[in-house]
């Protein structure tokens, strides 16, 4: 039964020399492949991942897209990248189950509120829509939100994105890695990279458990395991810890819950999948880690932030859950760069929990700057030297409110 499905993308046997290589199979390396092959013709590219595509945070998210972000850097990054997302869907003919159902951000106190106007501010002045509302509108919104003043943190008001949404996670990783290969993009699945070659500061080949590869670019898109790999390769020492990010999902309801729902007060967010499951994410493990499990503190937090929040979910039954490498910086915001120590060498990591919603528009602009070795300007900000230059951006997008409980 199974001789009538075609694979989405072709497994070419690895060349000994490629144009470019990219590590990591996720959405980044993916989407910078893509671009690559598509807008300015460099189709000799290898994506080299040690597991299966999506293997990583991309495969392991809650698919959440917004551009309500706080930083005039990072705000015309997310806004193109909502604006990729419905063209990305007709140019790959692959539908990424796109829905900009809305995201609404619940603020608890009166000092968040008066942050999030700040934030509303900042995001209108780049023209991005989104607006403040009260209670009585965020009830209006979300008919099960409890506004009245029975809860620990009583909801003050909240922000309103309209564009925002969710995607299908999987659909996009098999979007991109299908339109890569027609491309003619080589994907190398459970292919280990076990180093980088470098001569008179330009990086020449890249080592992997199946053999030798002769190229002069490389791209370390690698997610959770970035910094590992820039250390053990080319000593480079990035300021980025490893936390684990859990998440959950409902048995299948009935629609109630018809936008993104989040609070950072109580560190939980929310959206209805499109097979009616209450899918739900926390904030951060607070300590590094490398492992993918949950574990009973953060689900027993989830139902009870959730059934805080909005009461009838009270005993609905959690089905499944997962958990996700997050890839912190110390200012929240990313690390995009490249020839910096080592020509030809590029980096796209440091994302944290931003890194699926971006990853469109990003991959279009490391390609660029992969083609044309100049870096795109709305890239520049997030350099590697801006920590030694005590440039750290204020981002953190979810506004976190301070409780006895933090």
């Amino acid at each position: 039964m199974f001789g009538r499905y075609k694979r989405l993308w072709s497994s070419p046997p690895q060349r000994p020399a490629y144009d470019a290589v990219i590590i990591g199979g996720g959405l980044h390396g993916l989407s910078t492949a893509y671009f690559l092959a598509s807008r300015h013709g460099i189709r000799d590219v290898a994506v080299i991942e040690k597991r299966y595509m999506g293997f990583g945070g991309s495969g392991r998210n809650t698919a959440i897209v917004r551009a309500n972000q706080r930083t005039p850097e990072n705000l015309p990054l997310y806004k193109e990248a909502l604006e990729l997302w419905p063209v990305l869907t007709e140019e790959l003919d692959f539908n990424l189950m796109f829905y900009n159902c809305g995201n609404l951000n619940l603020a608890h106190s009166e000092a968040a509120l008066k942050a999030m106007r700040l934030q509303v501010a900042s995001a209108q002045f780049h023209g991005i829509d989104i607006r403040m509302v009260g209670p009585k509108e965020c009830k209006e919104l979300v008919p099960i939100l409890d506004i009245s003043n029975r809860l620990r943190y009583p909801i003050f008001g909240g922000m309103f994105h309209p564009a925002g949404g969710i995607l299908r996670h999987d659909a996009v990783v098999w979007g991109m890695a299908r339109g890569a290969s027609k491309l003619g993009v080589h994907i190398h699945q459970g292919t280990e990279v076990t180093g980088i070659g470098v001569q008179n500061g330009r990086v020449v080949h890249v080592d992997t458990d199946k053999g030798r590869i002769q190229t002069r670019r490389v791209l370390n898109a690698a997610g959770g395991y970035s910094a590992d790999i820039a250390f053990r390769m080319l000593g480079m020492k990035l300021p980025i810890s490893v936390l684990t990010i859990q998440a959950m999902v409902t048995q299948p309801l009935k629609p109630i819950l018809h936008h993104v729902v989040s609070s950072g007060m109580y560190h939980c967010y929310a959206n209805q999948t499109l097979k009616g499951e209450i899918a739900t994410g926390a904030h951060m493990d607070p300590w590094p880690t490398y492992t993918t499990g949950t574990t009973a503190r953060y689900i027993k937090h989830q139902a009870e932030a959730l059934g805080e929040l909005m009461p009838c979910l009270r005993g609905v039954k959690f089905m499944r859950s997962w958990s996700g490498l997050a890839d912190m910086t110390p200012d929240m915001a990313p690390i995009m760069d490249g020839n910096e120590p080592v020509r030809g060498y590029y980096m796209d990591c440091g994302w944290g929990y931003f890194g699926f919603k971006s990853s469109c528009v990003t991959g279009k602009y490391m390609a660029q700057y992969m083609a044309t070795e100049e870096c795109p300007q709305i890239l520049k900000p997030f350099a590697l030297k801006r920590f030694e230059e005590h440039r750290l951006m204020g981002e953190t997008a979810a506004l976190v409110e301070y409780s006895p409980d933090n």
